[in-house]
């Protein structure tokens, strides 16, 4: 009768364990995936830049804002779309760029235009 205990033991507490392992494994699979990328962050940011300058035919001014997306990255580029005397008059814009995990364009679109010195009151602040 002993023997006849201990392998129900053991097979209760194979069971146990068995769903132990199926919970830590539903679990692991329940949280969201966060996106992997083959590209830094920096990378990211010059290949939008290069690609906007590329479309637009503009001068840049720098990368204003790169940040990871579900199937790559986001980088947002301001442009000079016209050149004042004094500097100050002179028109900009911010254009976005959608790059995919190899950091080809996958979309861009200008989000908004202003005057250099206009600040930040149209509230494009992400």
């Amino acid at each position: 009768m002993s023997d006849r205990r201990d392998t129900h033991e053991e097979a209760v507490e194979r069971r146990r364990a068995r769903e132990g392992r199926e919970a830590v494994r539903d679990e692991r699979e329940a949280r969201p995936r966060r996106p992997t990328h083959s590209l830094t962050a920096a990378a990211a940011g010059g290949a939008g830049l290069r690609h906007i300058i590329e479309l637009t035919n503009r001068e840049a001014e720098g990368v204003t804002l790169v940040k990871p997306a579900e199937h790559g990255w986001v980088v947002d580029v301001e442009v000079v779309e016209d050149r004042r005397i004094p500097s100050s008059g002179d028109v900009l814009a911010i254009y976005e760029a959608e790059l995919d995990e190899e950091g080809e364009l996958v979309s861009y679109r200008r989000l908004r235009r202003y005057r250099r010195g206009s600040g930040d009151s149209d509230g494009y602040g992400r």
